[in-house]
């Protein structure tokens, strides 16, 4: 019982927090969850799930609310459920000492990028075929590393000039359509603990239902997008001392 107390609190704090920013929390949960103790395959797994479960509860608050630009957002759906699937199958067949190494620059890379990603004016470039490629790269890299690649395009479309309400609205929308797909590619070669995954998803949409109502009605995506690199920064710090055994 502790076990699952300890992961439904983990993923209710994680996915309230990273829901703020618009991405999925997996991004941080799943090296949580890999110094935990977890298998990496499994951990991705259930990370690529609660960001599913997470960001669907926001977009059907953003489609009500009539934020949600579904135009905008097709060209990463497309792009996104084609690549994401493909990086999943692949991740079983690369070691998972380079995944690890590949998180953690994940991480840091995305951290800086929500740091140093200012623009705040509204669409700059907005070519439908540069989201094409944005959705394909992050699809083949979120997939390999079992996260939903939000935070990674989130600032990528503030760099473009979008908007980073709208950008977020778009990214809730858009993260369920890969990572259920490469969800169920993990499935075909991991173990998985359905009790756990009941625990951490109804974790999950709790918290995607208070951090979208917390970033629409309290603070502001800037705000948000700091601390979420702090939080990433910091991940990124102790998977780096694990891995060197510093």
């Amino acid at each position: 019982m502790e076990y699952y107390v300890i992961y439904f609190f983990l993923t209710l704090a994680l996915s309230t927090l990273f829901s703020m920013g618009g991405v999925g929390s997996a991004i941080g949960l799943v090296p949580i969850f890999s110094m935990m103790g977890m298998p990496l395959n499994l951990a991705k797994a259930i990370g690529l799930f609660i960001n599913s479960a997470s960001t669907i509860t926001a977009s059907i608050m953003n489609f009500f609310r009539g934020v949600l630009d579904i135009k905008f957002a097709i060209p990463l759906i497309v792009s996104i459920m084609i690549a994401t699937p493909i990086g999943a199958w692949l991740s079983q067949y690369v070691q998972k000492e380079i995944i690890e190494w590949m998180l953690v620059s994940f991480l840091i890379v995305s951290a800086l990028l929500l740091i140093f990603s200012n623009r705040e004016q509204k669409v700059v470039y907005d070519k439908a075929w540069i989201l094409y490629v944005i959705g394909a790269t992050v699809g083949l890299i979120s997939g390999t590393i079992g996260v939903g690649g939000g935070s990674l395009i989130m600032p990528l479309l503030i760099l473009l000039g979008f908007d980073a309400k709208k950008a977020a609205y778009a990214i809730s929308f858009v993260i369920p359509f890969s990572t259920l797909g490469a969800f169920a590619t993990y499935l075909s070669f991991v173990d998985m603990d359905w009790a756990l995954l009941g625990v951490v998803t109804v974790a999950a949409i709790i918290g995607g239902y208070l951090g979208d109502r917390i970033m629409h009605y309290r603070l502001t995506p800037s705000q948000v997008k700091k601390l979420i690199a702090v939080v990433l920064l910091l991940l990124a710090a102790k998977m780096i001392y694990k891995l060197t055994g510093a």
